[in-house]
């Protein structure tokens, strides 16, 4: 229980904000007027992230699928950033 506990802890958020960030950069207009109305909703979507984490049957699984998902998302954004599907020019 306490490694599910943790996962959550210290996954939940940075999933979080991957999955914010992913919607909010490939979402449909401008970002100065997207961006808020999806931060209002990062906290209902940190709930529910870590939440997720005791779906899992042991503390690994949590560790793991967490942990590939919040990869994935960062992994995600800087794949679309390159490609150019976004506003947002890579550094």
């Amino acid at each position: 229980m306490w490694a599910k506990s943790l996962a959550a802890a210290l996954l939940g958020l940075p999933l979080t904000a991957g999955i914010i960030g992913f919607v909010v950069l490939l979402g449909p207009g401008r970002l100065e007027t997207i961006t808020l109305p999806w931060l209002l909703m990062s906290f209902p979507v940190w709930i529910g992230v870590m939440s997720l984490a005791f779906v899992f049957r042991t503390g690994l699984r949590a560790w793991l699928w967490l942990g590939g998902a919040t990869f994935a998302c960062y992994a995600l954004i800087h794949v679309c950033k390159q490609l150019g599907w976004t506003a947002v020019l890579p550094a």
